[in-house]
């Protein structure tokens, strides 16, 4: 479930009653993985996905009535087979398990707080037990923070402990809640504005700063979680120094280095990139090779293009890639990697179903 998909569904919920729909587990080829949700109201007012398109329809006009006894655990196959005894065959070729429960019980509740705990910068590990349904949520010491009422204390001992040893079991679902990915941008320029605004559809907090109180203005970045004229920058962070000022980034980027945060981009050519790294690895008591290895220089991944977007859209994409330790790399398809899929997958897959 993406940051902003977490913040749509708390509005959605904080104001009406409805069904929320886990995706908890996947075999196969899937659109989403496991942990990605949806909250639909009676209406069928919805926010949230667990699949591509293929789920939404179906469970949006039955999702009421499914939940009206209570949470149940749902198996989809999205592999097209018009005989199949599994609904709802749709061609994305997987398998999932949704686990729909209505919005209006304690269990439920506790998921949404800790939801919106975790926007607040709280970690929170949830257990959640299909039959009987039950859950726990764990606060980032481990702490017990809240319980179903019918669990003996036995029962939540085990499932503590299952949530912190992260073992998985057929009748759990086990998940940890992270607060929103921070980005810090050094420099408040016209170039900043993209990169903003497209973290911000990603749905991390942006904090944008700049020492000069005429460019640091809230009003510049409406999209920006704070405006700052300084900031205190932690190991989890992702950092880009764009301040276009060469004494302002050597200085940055020696501080930088000596934090060594998830990740470090600097804007700029590659001599100008060269000389920065030449200057501040001594200052930061590093080698050249132990600098380097820290920094991505120039930021961005090499998509091509021209423009403050474009050169935005290359940080953002390789700061995904960095989060989720990822080497970017072709997805084309080839003759080979065709014949392949089909040899694996078999050929039932109707043209169009689930394009992507």
């Amino acid at each position: 479930m993406s940051l902003r998909e977490r913040r749509e569904i708390l509005a959605l919920a904080s104001a009406n009653e409805g069904a929320l729909i886990t995706l908890v587990r996947t075999e196969g080829s899937t659109y989403r993985r496991p942990g990605a949700r949806l909250f639909t109201t009676p209406d069928g007012t919805f926010a949230g996905t667990i699949s591509g398109g293929c789920l939404e329809a179906e469970l949006l006009r039955k999702a009421s009535w499914k939940t009206k006894d209570g949470a149940v655990l749902e198996h989809y196959s999205t592999a097209f087979d018009d005989t199949a005894e599994i609904p709802y065959g749709l061609g994305c070729g997987g398998e999932v398990d949704l686990l729909l429960e209505p919005a209006n019980t304690p269990e439920a509740t506790a998921l949404l707080q800790a939801m919106a705990d975790s926007l607040q910068g709280q970690t929170h590990r949830i257990a959640t037990q299909y039959e009987p349904f039950a859950r726990i949520v764990l606060s980032e010491n481990h702490d017990v923070t809240f319980a179903s009422d019918h669990l003996e204390t036995e029962e939540i001992v085990a499932l503590r402990a299952h949530l912190r040893s992260d073992t998985p079991h057929k009748n759990l679902f086990l998940e940890t809640l992270h607060p929103p990915q921070r980005l810090i941008l050094f420099g408040a320029g016209e170039d900043a504005k993209p990169l903003v605004r497209l973290a911000h559809e990603m749905g991390w907090n942006v904090l944008v700063v700049d020492r000069r109180i005429q460019h640091a203005r809230t009003e510049r970045f409406p999209q920006a979680h704070s405006v700052v004229q300084q900031i205190e920058v932690r190991v989890q962070d992702c950092v880009v120094l764009m301040t276009h000022s060469y004494e302002e980034d050597r200085r940055l980027l020696t501080q930088m280095l000596t934090i060594n945060p998830k990740y470090l981009g600097l804007l700029g050519a590659r001599h100008r990139s060269s000389l920065l790294l030449s200057e501040a690895a001594p200052a930061a008591s590093l080698t050249l090779s132990e600098a380097c290895t820290r920094t991505s220089a120039p930021t961005g991944l090499d998509l091509g293009g021209d423009g403050p977007e474009a050169v935005a859209l290359s940080i953002i994409a390789e700061i995904q890639a960095t989060l989720h330790a990822r080497t970017p790399r072709p997805r084309i398809l080839t003759e080979k990697t065709v014949l392949e899929q089909l040899a694996t997958h078999g050929t039932k897959i109707p043209i169009d179903a689930c394009a992507q």
